[in-house]
């Protein structure tokens, strides 16, 4: 009785890990510049997502957007559109294929491809053939920039 319980929970665990998986950077489906669907198998947080944007670290999309729902934070970039707003200028499947990788969006644009894992030059040979943003924070940022509505 105690294998076959052990069985189960085994069997279980498999099939979440296979199931949350995320989509790889390269297999990404853009329609348009769009990615209509999740990029994981768990909703984005957007407390998470503005933890996302508002690091220097991470995103760092204030380095060069204005976002007036973060007064706390100095210093933000004026050479991208402000932020404020901008769930009522894209869907969520238009901010998700922004966020992931904003060239299949907007042609000579400087904004980073967030998501993507070749193709460019890091500076850091550490960090060569990896995202600059899991698929999760992808769908996190997303979340938070659906709250930015007018």
């Amino acid at each position: 009785m105690n294998n076959a319980l052990g069985g189960a929970v085994l069997a279980v665990l498999s099939a979440t890990a296979a199931h949350a998986e995320a989509v790889k950077p390269t297999e990404v489906q853009f329609n348009d510049g769009a990615v209509e669907a999740s990029l994981t198998s768990q909703a984005g947080d957007a407390a998470a997502g503005r933890a996302v944007f508002s690091n220097r670290k991470q995103g760092n999309c204030l380095a060069c957007h204005v976002n007036s729902d973060m007064p706390e934070e100095s210093f933000h970039g004026e050479v991208a559109p402000p932020i404020d707003g901008v769930a009522g200028r894209w869907s969520e499947a238009e901010l998700r294929g922004i966020v992931t990788n904003s060239k299949m969006m907007f042609e000579g644009t400087i904004m980073p491809a967030f998501y993507v894992d070749s193709g460019y030059e890091r500076p850091l040979d550490e960090f060569a053939g990896t995202s600059i943003l899991t698929a999760q924070q992808v769908e996190d940022v997303v979340a938070y920039l659906l709250t930015l509505k007018d």
